[in-house]
């Protein structure tokens, strides 16, 4: 098995974890969006209330590094006795054994060493899981994803961890355990009544299954209070995965706004080939024709007084309403900047959609290079 790459941190991405931490999100939540380890952020964390520094020099003696340097080794004989002593048990053993550390190694790692089927663990755990193992289970996924998950979402996660759970006894679960989905029934939007009255043609033309990565991308605008004086967020939404590459905040409901989520776009914008958007007039200025035309991205707008157009846009906001804006109370506009930071991430990372087959948009895109390759 290849070792593992070390990954390095920016300093502004450490200020931005403190920041969410000292905002009220739980260093669990923290370490398992982010795929970090328990020790950095705590480390972050002391070190932003300690020195203000985050350079490893300003805040370790030589003594306390080589007391780290004695704990990795430490760790890692540990876990070499572990999977040694895991190797000469019964296969009930290696089973427990194996349910108990996968939050450590993961499951396909700890079935090769010990020599098991990934199916017969599987299959052995759930034989093994009592109504109590599942109730626990059912709690933490709702509870770890924002409380947006509904039946189909959850059967999908419990099968993730070896459970093979209805979605009847799912729900039974959740109702004796007062879990109720952020999810409402959907309610009348009014149509809004700025209109972009430009000829361009609607290229996209409802063909809201794309099997081309940044082939169109779609972006609408929506609202939400900050400190009692409106603000609105734009996102940029790749329709083959439907992943956020980029988004931004502000006061203002103009040009500004959208061309600073282009300009959070990681990568090359010139491989975006058409722009969605409904008819709204902060799509339609000078600003944003010179820097759609600077980087070759092709127009599509709605058909006038026609929302189904733009349907996935709708969609999503709908989506960031129920799961985000609504469940916040945002202070200031740095505030709503952090929080939609961490949004997107557990959006792109972490959020199983129904339209990819119940995996994450990074994921569906990383599937698809596999498919390519």
């Amino acid at each position: 098995m290849p070792e593992k790459q070390r990954r390095t941190f920016t300093t502004e991405f450490k200020k931005q974890k403190v920041q969410l931490y000292e905002n009220g999100k739980s260093r669990a939540a923290l370490v398992e969006e982010y795929d970090l380890t328990a020790s950095a952020l705590d480390r972050w964390i002391n070190q932003a209330q300690t020195t203000g520094s985050f350079k490893e020099k300003d805040n370790r003696s030589s003594e306390e590094e080589e007391l780290i340097a004695l704990r990795k080794e430490n760790q890692r004989l540990k876990m070499e006795v572990d999977i040694f002593k895991a190797s000469r048990a019964d296969h009930g053993t290696k089973v427990a054994i194996i349910q108990n550390n996968r939050d450590k190694y993961s499951v396909s790692a700890m079935c090769d060493v010990l020599q098991i089927a990934r199916s017969t663990f599987y299959y052995d755990a759930q034989e093994r899981a009592t109504e109590d193992d599942i109730t626990e289970a059912i709690v933490d996924i709702f509870l770890k994803n924002r409380k947006a998950y509904g039946t189909r979402k959850i059967k999908v996660k419990l099968h993730e961890r070896g459970f093979i759970v209805s979605r009847r006894r799912i729900g039974r679960i959740m109702k004796e355990q007062g879990l109720v989905s952020t999810y409402t029934v959907a309610q009348y939007k009014p149509h809004k009544t700025a209109c972009n009255e430009a000829t361009t043609a609607n290229v996209l033309k409802r063909e809201f299954e794309q099997t081309e990565a940044k082939r169109f991308v779609f972006s609408d605008l929506t609202y939400v209070k900050v400190q009692n004086r409106w603000h609105y967020i734009c996102v940029l939404v790749d329709l083959f995965n439907r992943e956020i590459i980029g988004h931004s905040a502000g006061p203002n409901k103009d040009a500004a706004l959208i061309t600073h989520a282009f300009a959070t776009v990681k990568s090359d914008l010139r491989q975006i080939q058409w722009f969605h958007t409904d008819r709204g007039s902060e799509f339609k200025n000078q600003k944003m024709d010179e820097l759609l035309e600077t980087f070759e991205i092709g127009r599509s707008l709605s058909m006038k007084g026609c929302p189904y157009d733009n349907a996935v846009a709708e969609a999503t906001y709908k989506i960031m309403k129920t799961e985000f804006v609504n469940q916040m109370n945002f202070q200031s506009l740095r505030h709503l900047e952090l929080e939609l930071y961490d949004y997107v991430n557990w959006f792109n990372k972490h959020r199983i959609h129904g339209t990819l087959d119940y995996m994450t948009p990074v994921q569906y895109r990383q599937e698809a290079l596999k498919k390519v390759v």
